[in-house]
This record gives C-alpha cells, sequence and structure tokens, in this order.
C-alpha cells in the first residue's frame, strides 16, 4: 500500500522525468494547491472544534438544536460565541433555564452578543420597563427584539425621541411590550411617522397633535413598523368609503378605526367589499352595511371564509342578520366556539330571539359563570 502511494504521488508531482521543465513547474503547482488544501482541512478541524464545544454547551443548557440550526444555521459556524455569559447574565436578571433555552432555540444569534453590549441595552430597556421580570417576558415572546440588533446608539435616540414627542412612559411600555421592533427601526423612519401623525391630526383641525399621536399609538402600537403610505392609503379610504367629515373621521381614528390603520390597503378594500356584498345578499342596506362596520372596524380584519362561515351558522341557527349587525363583536368568536356555545345555551333554555348575543363573546369564566347560572334555573 506504501509504495502504491508513493507511486501515485510520483507520478502526480513528476509527469516525465525526462522533461525537467515540466516537473519543476508541476511541483510549484502541486505544492501550491497542497498548501492550501491542507491548511482549509485544518481550519475546518478547529471550527469542528468549536462548534463541539458549542453544541455540547447548548446541549447542556437544554437548548433545542434541530430548532436553532433550522432558524440561524450561521450560528453554529461562529468561532466565539458567548452562550454561557449569555446564560449567567439572564439568569441574574431573573430568567429560568427553560426560558433562557426557549430564548436561544428560537433566536440563536443571542449567544453571539457580549456581556457589555447586553448590558447596556438592558439598562437602556429598564428606562421604560418597571422590572427585569418585564422584559424577560418580552424575550420570552420576541427574543428578536432585544437581540437582533446591537446598536444600542440607535436604541437610545429613539427612546429620547419618542419621549421627546410627547409619548408618556405608560405608551412607550406599550410599544415595547407589543412592538418592539419599532425600537430597533432606524430613527428616520419613527421621525416619518411621527410626522405622517402630525400633518394627519393639523389637516383634520385637531391642533392637539400630542394627545392625537398619544391616543392612535396607544390603539396600535404596532402602527410605527408599518410604512407612512399604508397608514395614509387606510385614513384616506376610511374618509372617503364613509364619506365623513373632519370631527368624525378624527373621532374614528383615534377610537375603533386605530386598529386597522397598519393592515394591507387591499386587504382591508377586500373584507369591506365581501362584508358589503354579503350583508346585501341578506337584505341589507348601504346605511345598515355602514352602521356595522363603523361601529365595529374590527370587522375588515376577518377574511372572506371566517366572516362568511360566520354569518351563514349564526344564520342557520336563527339568529336574524338585525341581531348581528346589533351584536358585531359576536363574530370575533372563532366558529367552534360559536357552535359550542349556542348548542349549550339552546339546552340551558336560552331564547335568542328575546335574549342578548352578547355573551356568545363573553371571556370562557365568565361564560361558564352564566352557563352555571342558567343550568340552576
Amino acid at each position: 500500500m506504501a509504495s502504491r502511494n508513493f507511486l501515485y504521488m510520483r507520478s502526480n508531482f513528476l509527469f516525465d522525468s525526462r522533461c525537467w521543465v515540466a516537473q519543476f513547474s508541476a511541483e510549484i503547482l502541486f505544492g501550491s494547491v497542497s498548501f492550501r488544501f491542507f491548511g482549509v482541512k485544518c481550519g475546518t478541524n478547529n471550527e469542528s472544534l468549536k462548534n463541539k464545544k458549542l453544541l455540547n454547551n447548548l446541549i447542556t443548557m437544554g437548548v433545542d438544536v434541530d430548532m436553532a440550526r433550522k432558524r440561524q444555521p450561521g450560528v453554529f459556524h461562529k468561532t466565539g460565541t458567548n452562550e454561557q455569559d449569555l446564560e449567567m447574565f439572564l439568569m441574574t436578571k431573573g430568567a429560568s433555564k427553560e426560558a433562557i433555552a426557549s430564548i436561544i432555540s428560537r433566536y440563536p444569534r443571542a449567544v453571539t452578543r457580549n456581556l457589555d453590549s447586553l448590558s447596556k441595552r438592558w439598562d437602556l430597556w429598564r428606562r421604560i420597563m418597571t422590572t427585569d421580570l418585564g422584559i424577560i417576558n418580552i424575550l420570552e415572546r420576541s427574543p428578536e427584539s432585544f437581540f437582533r440588533s446591537n446598536n444600542n446608539l440607535n436604541l437610545e435616540k429613539n427612546i429620547e425621541f419618542l419621549y421627546s414627542v410627547g409619548l408618556t412612559e405608560k405608551c412607550l411600555c406599550r410599544l415595547l411590550t407589543n412592538a418592539p421592533r419599532t425600537f430597533s427601526n432606524s430613527l428616520n423612519l419613527n421621525k416619518q411617522m411621527i410626522k405622517l401623525l402630525q400633518d394627519i391630526s393639523l389637516s383634520l383641525g385637531n391642533n392637539d397633535h400630542i394627545d392625537f399621536i398619544k391616543k392612535v399609538i396607544f390603539k396600535n402600537p404596532f402602527i410605527l413598523i408599518q410604512s407612512t403610505k399604508r397608514v395614509k392609503n387606510n385614513i384616506e379610504f376610511l374618509q372617503s368609503t364613509f364619506n365623513l367629515n373632519n370631527e368624525e373621521l378624527l373621532v374614528l381614528i383615534c377610537g375603533p378605526a386605530a386598529e386597522i390603520l397598519d393592515l394591507s390597503n387591499d386587504y382591508v378594500k377586500r373584507n369591506y367589499e365581501n362584508i358589503k356584498e354579503k350583508l346585501f345578499s341578506l337584505g341589507c342596506t348601504e346605511e345598515m352595511v355602514q352602521k356595522f362596520v363603523l361601529s365595529y372596524p374590527d370587522m375588515i380584519f376577518l377574511g372572506e371564509k371566517k366572516f362568511n362561515d360566520k354569518v351563514d351558522f349564526l344564520i342557520e341557527n336563527e339568529i336574524s342578520i338585525l341581531q348581528i349587525i346589533d351584536s358585531p363583536r359576536i363574530l370575533d368568536s372563532s366558529l367552534n366556539t360559536l357552535k359550542s356555545r349556542i348548542k349549550e345555551l339552546v339546552n340551558a333554555g336560552y331564547n335568542f330571539s328575546t335574549s342578548s348575543l352578547s355573551l356568545l363573546s363573553w371571556s370562557q369564566k365568565r361564560y361558564k359563570a352564566k352557563l352555571k347560572k342558567l343550568n340552576i334555573e
């Protein structure tokens, strides 16, 4: 075997002993290739050792390694990770080992952040959140919101800007809890949305821009992570579709319609057209449709199939369209919930033709208490 390998190498390096020039060139050529090859192999070995250490640490910590690899495979090629430091840091803030494992499983890039950056970022979040546990709760739901960026200067500028336009700590806390990506936006993006809201307030004859901005953002904390074009188009849709004057539109977008401002404009239009078509088929007038949607604009969140299936089911169970229009919130409940509750209530002797439908959308706890009382009666 040894002699065969030697002959193989000789044939590759020398080619022909009678041609000195070819022999010399081949030695130089293959020598350089050989050097690069073994260099890569050596690096791969070192990388494997690093990956093995990271892998062992993550397994020991209870991390779902398969999930982590699928989400961010590049992390497993890093040579300087801080998973153990990260674990100790989060534990000092009150996170359980289970919570830490879940955070890393869903956002493995967290292990690449250094402690100084993490500590600074934590302190900045604490300007808004009153407790460390509040931050831990956000990390468990949305780990990327904290670990995606290590640009603490941008975070600090966003916090200072949002405070400067009159947003309260309560409002910023709501933003951080529900739409933490707001604080990873570039400062310029947040300024553009605030400027748009100020312009809308002014165009509707409202001089208290701060109050307007606070109301809209508090009602819809996701608005700052959407495009200004989307919000502007939805406001124009509301004004033109429902023929609202400035005062009516101002009340609507500061209240019940604020939550739909960040939806895709095509989605809003499509769902509204479906609602209108469905209600028209059941004998409703344009006025009735508009009353229905304006009383509860969240109806626009419902896609065509979900809306139609729920309405059809209620009609089949002898609930009139007029009752549905008067109690639009019942359509927030899932179809399965509507089915089970109607069946239980009918068995308990509840008369939907003479009684309120509102309990179809009550919380489970409140509904069960009412059902128990009906069964006793």
